[in-house]
């Protein structure tokens, strides 16, 4: 499993013209499933989101996590995460997972990351053509790879 993270002073998601998340402080996830990705993976990655320590304390210094500001999130599904640009000038998305995969445990990443938020978190929609619209805060824009984690 894979995230790009982005601390946003706001950011929303648009299908079809409607605009289906918003949200101020907080962060954008972009998170990219593989057939492998586990419950395991879920439950490391939602924890390691919603405590890291990249919010601004009152000296400025990036001390603070989403938790402890309070702050908001959306989640949206990008299976792009995961191209391969080795070959050729065409990305090969071989290693995303298929939906039959990939939707089930996107919807329990989502899940989890509310649990350990305690609040309800913001989503775009799986597999739908999105457009987002963010103001990246920093800026600040980390990459999580589940299996990097040891």
């Amino acid at each position: 499993m894979k995230a790009i993270i982005q601390r946003v002073t706001k950011a929303s998601v648009t299908i079809e013209g409607n605009k289906v998340a918003d949200i101020k402080n907080g962060l954008l996830i972009l998170l990219g499933i593989i057939d492998t990705d586990t419950k395991e993976d879920i439950d490391w990655l939602s924890k390691k989101i919603t405590n890291l320590r990249i919010f601004n304390d009152e000296n400025q210094v990036m001390n603070k996590s989403l938790i402890d500001i309070n702050g908001d999130a959306i989640v949206v599904s990008q299976f792009t995460l995961h191209a391969s640009t080795k070959k050729g000038n065409r990305p090969s998305y071989i290693k995303a997972a298929k939906p039959d995969v990939a939707i089930p445990l996107y919807e329990q990443f989502i899940k989890q990351i509310e649990i350990d938020l305690g609040k309800k978190v913001q989503t775009g929609e799986f597999g739908a053509d999105m457009k987002v619209d963010l103001l990246n805060d920093g800026p600040v824009t980390i990459i999580i790879d589940t299996k990097d984690k040891v």
